[in-house]
């Protein structure tokens, strides 16, 4: 084995045994555009360990929805190095990449990504179809996903049958079914109203509290103040990292 290989796996293992969910050593994302280059993300350092509630707030176009991007293995970088949970998955292929997104972070989206003929209990199922795990564990674990969110007497319901906020609780289910290393939330309440956002928001608290580890991108410093810690990002850079609780 290389010698560079065999440092990564140290470096990883290292982290995991200091409880470090997600490492990146000056990771850049650089697009070209005609004879431009464009650094969305430009030599990013930022450390998030087990448990932590953090928000990645930045104005449209710093570099946050990229960086979000590049922590959920959406999209890969240019140059720089990522763990997450002691893997170096800046350096896997797309196979390996699709592995992690399954196992390792759930996802909520702003705009919920529910499958419209389906249940809430089918569409929580759907990573667990992709895992692989059996009919009958299957349902009880999204039935309990859908317990942990309070929508349990909903699940057959569809989609277009539940209000927003009860569908932003579907989509939280499903990203809870695997237990995953990481809750990954791009923008959750931004199809919300007010008083259904801030549900959201005590439903994200409440899961922090049972020891998830959470990462929210958001535009809005009212829903990142939810966080207990806010990473600025500005330019494709951090800005400035702050813990506020």
């Amino acid at each position: 084995m290389a010698k560079a290989a065999e440092e990564a796996i140290e470096r990883g293992e290292q982290l995991k045994r200091d409880g470090i969910v997600i490492r990146t050593y000056d990771l850049w994302k650089t697009y070209i555009m005609g004879d431009q280059e464009i650094h969305a993300v430009s030599g990013v350092d930022v450390e998030i360990r087990k448990g932590e509630y953090v928000a990645i707030m930045g104005p449209s176009g710093s570099g946050k929805s990229t960086l979000m991007n590049l922590i959920g293995c959406l999209d890969t970088p240019t140059s720089g190095q990522y763990y997450i949970n002691g893997s170096l998955v800046s350096d896997m292929n797309d196979d390996e990449l699709a592995r992690i997104r399954n196992q390792e972070i759930g996802f909520v989206f702003q705009t919920f990504n529910l499958l419209p003929r389906a249940s809430a209990l089918h569409n929580v199922e759907l990573p667990l179809i992709y895992a692989g795990i059996k009919s009958e564990e299957r349902l009880e674990r999204a039935k309990q996903a859908l317990r942990q969110v309070d929508l349990e007497p909903r699940m057959y319901h569809k989609p277009s049958e539940l209000s927003g906020g009860q569908r932003q609780r579907v989509a939280v289910a499903r990203a809870l079914v695997n237990n995953p290393s990481l809750l990954l939330a791009d923008e959750p309440t931004g199809n919300l109203d007010t008083a259904t956002g801030n549900e959201i928001m005590a439903l994200f608290e409440r899961l922090h509290q049972q020891g998830n580890t959470i990462v929210l991108v958001t535009h809005e410093l009212d829903i990142a103040m939810h966080a207990w810690r806010v990473v600025h990002i500005r330019d494709g850079k951090v800005e400035r990292d702050e813990k506020i609780k």
